[in-house]
């Protein structure tokens, strides 16, 4: 009797852990890189506008990646394809003097990172936005990076 109990309040545990979370889509990059062509978009609908969000950029990337940092761009466009917001990001994947890896470490190599790109965002408008991602590293062919995502979260409601 303890057991089904105790498996149904670690589901509940780990199920509302996650209420907040809006939207969240990643893209792999099956090759093992990410080609300066290619520049992931993400869609997500915004439905309560006067509540504040936290958008993030999710990076997955190999211990193969041949630098400290990454810089990418990332620019969000309302409905009407108008942009709204264009930023630079510049994160650290390892650690400039040991070399080290930042982020959480997935399985073997892979590790993965979550840097915030927008912090209590109030949307103007409820509607369809679109997130594009483009790599700034000067190489047409940036390798070790896995995947690029993006996640939403509403900060209106409790974790």
């Amino acid at each position: 009797m303890r057991v089904p109990f105790l498996a149904c309040m670690i589901f509940i545990l780990f199920s509302a852990c996650d209420e907040s979370r809006v939207y969240e889509q990643n893209v792999d990059f099956n090759e093992r890189y990410w080609m300066v062509s290619e520049k992931p978009e993400f869609e997500f609908t915004i439905d309560k506008p006067a509540d504040r969000y936290t958008l993030y950029g999710n990076i997955r990337n190999s211990v193969s990646y041949p630098y400290a940092r990454i810089f990418f761009n990332y620019y969000l466009q309302d409905s009407t394809g108008a942009e709204i917001q264009k930023q630079l990001v510049t994160q650290y994947l390892f650690d400039a003097k040991s070399g080290e890896p930042f982020g959480n470490s997935g399985l073997g190599d892979i590790y993965d990172h979550r840097f915030e790109l927008l912090k209590n965002y109030q949307f103007k408008h409820r509607g369809r936005y679109k997130i594009k991602f483009e790599q700034q590293m000067r190489v047409d062919t940036l390798q070790g990076i896995l995947a690029v995502g993006l996640r939403v979260d509403n900060n209106s409601i409790p974790d």
